[in-house]
């Protein structure tokens, strides 16, 4: 006998593993859910969706499309300094695949106990698999991470190494016939980001602007220079790169992927200078990279320079997510 909607939300989605966040007066189950925040905090909200075949591979694993999935939308979280505590989700799916339930929901799971979040409601629909993640998360009332808070002479940072995604998702799209340890590496980077949620924690106190890399470095700094009224001095030598990218490609190809390439939820931020130190200081304990790599201008407009000669990006390439 064919799953109904109620029965598929119970096997797949009602498990201790996706109802262990805290807050929860009523959860799954009733017609809204209701949620309780402390004393002095706000909500912070996002929602991404993502299509087969635009925002994954049609053949993905669904544990790690449904690990991608949650870890995109946490990301959004970190960069306002945002605790996660609940989700809900929107599952449209051509037809009930138990299999592909288990694993994707088994992908959900792994990143939701880790984060300690409870999926809190949603929908299921049938269509081409299209999934939809809102997340919610608490930040004290007037701490939040914004982007249009960066000011002349700020420093710009980011974590982690960037282009590493955009080449995972090239090899997704044509596998060779044998993984090498550096193919699973940058697989694993562009199936299962890490989101920054305790540094962006971390960044309140310290942090001017914030975002996460999802559209490529220059296409998410350029968001926090509009926003923020602003330019930007890069210095392209010092955008960090992992090993394993450097060794599948020129380090030309490898920068392109890095500014435009996009998706490796990363975060890119603004600190005062008299504020570096102490900031450095708090996150060395994450372990995760941190790269200075420009420094904010009045004279509105982004110039890159590249071990000391001016740089422009081919014409081919741009901003746009689409």
């Amino acid at each position: 006998m064919a799953l109904s909607e109620f029965d598929l939300i119970h096997r797949f989605f009602q498990s201790e593993s996706l109802q262990c966040g805290q807050g929860v007066i009523l959860g799954i189950g009733d017609d809204c859910a209701l949620l309780n925040l402390r004393p002095g905090e706000q909500l912070a909200v996002s929602m991404d969706t993502m299509v087969s075949g635009v925002h994954f591979p049609v053949d993905a694993a669904a544990e790690d499309i449904g690990y991608r999935l949650l870890a995109a939308n946490l990301s959004d979280l970190a960069a306002m300094g945002a605790e996660p505590v609940w989700f809900t989700l929107a599952l449209t799916i051509p037809s009930v695949n138990e299999s592909w339930l288990e694993g994707f929901s088994r992908g959900l799971a792994q990143l939701a106990g880790e984060f300690h979040l409870s999926l809190v409601g949603g929908d299921t629909t049938r269509g081409p698999l299209t999934l939809t993640v809102q997340v919610h998360g608490r930040i004290p009332v007037g701490q939040a991470l914004r982007r249009d808070g960066a000011y002349a002479g700020d420093y710009i940072y980011v974590s982690g190494s960037l282009g590493d995604s955009a080449a995972g998702l090239a090899l997704a799209l044509n596998p060779p016939s044998l993984l090498s340890a550096t193919d699973s590496y940058l697989l694993e980077r562009f199936y299962r980001p890490t989101p920054r949620v305790e540094m962006g924690r971390l960044l309140r106190p310290y942090a001017s602007a914030v975002i996460d890399i999802s559209d490529g470095l220059l296409g998410d700094l350029q968001h926090i220079l509009q926003r923020s009224h602003m330019g930007a001095e890069l210095e392209l030598q010092h955008v960090p790169l992992s090993e394993q990218l450097l060794a599948t490609m020129p380090r030309q190809d490898a920068l392109l992927k890095a500014l435009t390439g996009g998706e490796d939820f990363e975060l890119c931020f603004t600190v005062n200078p008299a504020d570096e130190a102490n900031m450095l200081r708090e996150l060395q304990r994450l372990q995760v990279p941190l790269t200075r790599i420009g420094t904010i201008a009045h004279r509105t407009g982004l110039r890159m320079a590249l071990d000391g000669e001016e740089f422009s990006l081919p014409a081919h390439l741009g901003f746009q997510h689409f």
